[in-house]
């Protein structure tokens, strides 16, 4: 296959970036989309000539690293897929492949396709844990936990925390992201103590680290590899509400919010 590559260079995210303009010959149908970069790769060093930087670490749809922007669309035309998932026979010979790095306001450059989606892990950090004591270890069928629940919160801990559905949004949201970290928690009993003060501090800190609402356009969902659902904004939105009415979110009694 031969194409013909636009890929957005930017040396750093104090200096201005530019679409530039590579072609690539011999490339196999077989090879995953990050081993074609590393195709060009090689060629730019053999010139002399900086390599490409892109985000990528497991190569297994795992990670969540492999996160760029192909033709307009997050991992590529592929649905369910992560970039490093993505086959160079989704293309065709003489295809013209637009490769640009996940663009929002909490993500910001730091060179070519690699951008600092730092802001995720602080999401997470402002209540995406369990702290309470809970004791010794349980045995696993100790807790009697609905099968509807399990799977739901099982659905939602796939998140793999890409940032796709953030790239994907006109508004630049991280609530589907955000929603699928409080529901697989809030969900299971282990998580319930916390619910309340889980949702309320995870999108205050979504909100304060710039990322944008959400006005349900579902982009996010048909992005995001792993499928996860926006029912989880709708749950997540309902636990948020019912914290922020409340003066004392730890006060309060059991709900059914699922």
């Amino acid at each position: 296959m031969n194409l013909h590559l636009k890929i957005w260079r930017q040396r750093c995210c104090s200096e201005q970036g530019e679409m530039v303009d590579y072609h690539l010959a011999g490339i196999s149908p077989d090879m995953s989309f990050l081993e074609m970069l590393d195709v060009l790769n090689q060629q730019l060093i053999k010139k002399g000539e900086e390599p490409v930087v892109f985000d990528h670490d497991c190569r297994e749809g795992i990670c969540g690293a492999c996160s760029l922007m192909i033709n307009g669309e997050a991992h590529g035309p592929e649905v369910l897929t992560t970039t490093c998932q993505l086959h160079m026979r989704k293309f065709s010979d003489g295809d013209t492949v637009v490769i640009e790095p996940f663009r929002a306001k909490a993500f910001p450059a730091i060179r070519d396709l690699m951008t600092d989606r730092s802001a995720l892990d602080s999401v997470v950090a402002a209540g995406g844990y369990i702290s309470v004591n809970t004791g010794a270890p349980a045995d696993a069928n100790a807790t009697a936990v609905e099968q509807q629940d399990a799977e739901l919160a099982m659905d939602a801990a796939a998140c793999i925390g890409c940032g796709a559905c953030v790239a994907a949004c006109n508004n630049a949201s991280g609530m589907l992201f955000t929603a699928a970290k409080i529901s697989h928690l809030g969900l299971l009993p282990q998580g319930e103590p916390e619910l309340k003060e889980r949702a309320y501090n995870m999108v205050k800190k979504m909100d304060q680290l710039g990322f944008g609402n959400c006005t349900n356009e579902g982009e996010c969902e048909a992005a995001c590899p792993k499928g996860i659902k926006l029912s989880n904004i709708a749950r997540m939105n309902r636990q948020f509400f019912w914290s922020a009415l409340s003066s004392h979110p730890k006060d309060e009694g059991k709900q059914d919010w699922n």
